[in-house]
């Protein structure tokens, strides 16, 4: 099996992906075409079927696994495939564990490291909230280590909450050290919270697509929640204690309009809010030059509001 990622212009494509995504759509002079995605395990590729009433595409939806024949192009920087035929599959075609996009990085090792923080919590109520999710709740430990940390953008992929929440937790470590008035066991905690509602927000893969309460609530209510009933568990946690770690979840995203109840009203929200946009923007623009062979600028990206490109010399 050849993998999306190891794709370049050119390629012909003759292999079996998980159709993640279809959506009809209809040409600027009416005729009708598909919008598909496809995926492995090394990402996804945006593919269009140009005329999808041919014999030799046969009906298929989203999430079946599909033999696919075309040919890589690009658009704006990114790989595309043309598809001229299509195939559903049937069961025992595929290896489900080849079309499952999975951090690079070890899940265990990952956890083991961000258990580290959570033992370096000082305050002990504090410490029991952390040890209730990350300890003791096995059902939050096994979808916080196969949920992705968005439906794209960024860390998209099994592991990449995880990757998400170690990688914001160091910053902000970071920060404790960069600047002592921060309170270490209020940000270090809120950034190991930050987004624990993803769990519910989102579905695990192969959908990994918005759940009722995702598209009702969204993972910073959700999180928010989650964080107060563990913490009505524990005896005596302190109510203002308990508020600054939900302020922090509540308005991680920074501003209003980016989904966040509040805006930060203490530094370790404001902190929270910088390294978690740091990795998220980061990590974005890590996976867009990964996706591209390009060496040029790549156009116009909305998340950046810039033509970007690769630093090169």
């Amino acid at each position: 099996m050849k993998f999306i990622q190891d794709y370049r212009e050119g390629d012909r494509v003759f292999d079996i992906y998980l159709c993640k995504h279809k959506q009809a759509a209809t040409t600027k002079n009416g005729k009708p075409y598909e919008n598909v995605i496809l995926q492995d395990k090394t990402g996804t590729i945006d593919a269009k079927v140009w005329d999808p009433n041919s014999m030799g595409i046969e009906d298929y939806d989203t999430l079946d696994y599909i033999e696919v024949y075309g040919e890589v192009t690009t658009f704006q920087g990114a790989n595309q495939i043309n598809v001229k035929r299509i195939r559903r599959c049937h069961e025992g075609e595929y290896d489900p564990a080849n079309y499952l996009p999975v951090s690079s990085k070890s899940i265990e090792g990952m956890y083991q490291e961000l258990l580290g923080f959570v033992n370096s919590i000082q305050e002990p109520h504090v410490k029991e909230l952390l040890q209730s999710f990350y300890v003791k709740d096995k059902e939050f430990i096994k979808a916080f280590q196969n949920s992705s940390a968005a439906k794209s953008v960024h860390h998209g992929f099994v592991g990449g909450l995880l990757e998400h929440t170690l990688s914001v937790t160091k910053l902000c470590d970071y920060y404790t050290k960069a600047y002592p008035m921060l309170n270490k066991d209020i940000l270090l905690a809120s950034a190991m919270l930050h987004d624990i509602g993803k769990t519910r927000e989102l579905s695990l893969f192969p959908e990994n697509d918005y759940t009722d309460a995702g598209q009702l609530l969204g993972h910073i209510v959700i999180g928010s929640e989650m964080v107060d009933r563990k913490a009505e568990a524990i005896e005596g946690f302190p109510t203002k204690l308990l508020a600054y770690i939900k302020h922090c979840i509540l308005s991680h995203h920074g501003e209003l309009e980016y989904g966040s109840p509040k805006k930060p009203a203490i530094m370790e929200a404001v902190a929270l809010n910088f390294a978690d946009n740091t990795d998220a923007k980061m990590q974005t623009f890590t996976e867009i030059l990964n996706g591209t062979n390009e060496t040029g600028w790549l156009g116009y990206n909305r998340l950046f509001e810039s033509n970007i490109t690769k630093t090169t010399y």
